[in-house]
């Protein structure tokens, strides 16, 4: 049987109106932005959520427009936020319920009645984890979060517990959790002063489905401005494309150099752009 909801809940050291205010007029602070964390990375700026019933979630865009991901339903300043999505057939339901320490915020994210299940469209529990954090040491004012242009993938049996390992061994952190004993998430991401490290399930000495590669072990992902021009530029060169562009919220291809090694070029977010335009070194 298909799932039909998913939730998750977490404890926030502020009060439930403070939860609130977070939630919604924050979210394009405490959003992580990361490649799969948008329905169009390579033109997303942020998310808003207008208040009030009828309100629009949002996906704000560069050049000014925006993608309707959902109207509210249910608008209760410090208890509750409901949402209809507007991009499936899928609702969000927050609650805020006070604690000695502060508030829970609890999520379920559910299919309609009669709707098709498709996977994946039950986010929101995955994503309900990096509210902690911007919440602890709370401060309205505080930029959003912003990622390095360059990223590591790293291939483990188990994500999970190789995650573990790097927060206790190399202190690497997280934005959202690190998996508890018996959590087996086939991928996730770690951080490190604003550089991912994506951690996906695999054998290290795989070949990724080519028999007759060389062990695939990690990968390197570049975040470039002009996604098409760069691949054009590197088949010319002599690049292997090992798969062309494709979009799943970003838009990327990988390649081989002449070595074997793969790396994953990603078209960069409008807000990656202007922070290495602002860079007072000059580019090579």
């Amino acid at each position: 049987m298909s799932t039909r909801s998913a939730k998750a809940s977490v404890e926030v050291e502020v009060d439930p109106a403070t939860a609130f205010t977070a939630f919604t007029e924050e979210i394009g602070r405490w959003w992580v932005p990361g490649p799969i964390n948008n329905w169009d990375f390579g033109r997303a700026v942020g998310k808003r959520i207008e208040p009030g019933v009828g309100g629009r979630v949002l996906e704000l865009y560069a050049d000014d427009t925006s993608l309707e991901l959902g109207r509210v339903t249910v608008w209760e300043p410090g208890r509750r936020l409901t949402y209809l999505s507007s991009v499936d057939e899928t609702q969000v339901d927050v609650r805020f319920a006070e604690t000695p320490t502060g508030t829970r915020v609890s999520v379920e994210h559910s299919v309609l009645p009669g709707a098709d299940v498709r996977p994946g469209a039950l986010f929101f529990p995955n994503v309900l984890h990096w509210l902690v954090p911007w919440c602890r040491d709370h401060d309205a004012g505080r930029p959003a979060r912003r990622l390095a242009r360059t990223a590591v993938g790293l291939h483990y049996r188990d994500p999970a517990a190789a995650a573990r390992w790097l927060v206790d061994a190399f202190g690497l952190t997280t934005w959202d959790k690190v998996p508890a004993e018996g959590e087996r998430p086939s991928w996730l991401e770690l951080n490190f002063e604003g550089t991912s490290v994506l951690l996906f399930e695999g054998d290290p000495g795989g070949n990724e489905g080519d028999p007759g590669g060389d062990p695939v072990t990690h990968g390197t992902w570049l975040f470039v401005d002009d996604l098409d021009a760069h691949l054009a530029r590197a088949g010319a060169r002599g690049a292997t494309i090992v798969e062309p562009v494709t979009q799943h919220g970003f838009r990327s291809y990988t390649a081989a150099d002449p070595e074997g090694h793969r790396w994953t070029f990603v078209q960069a977010s409008p807000a990656m752009i202007s922070a290495s335009r602002s860079d007072p070194w000059p580019r090579a």
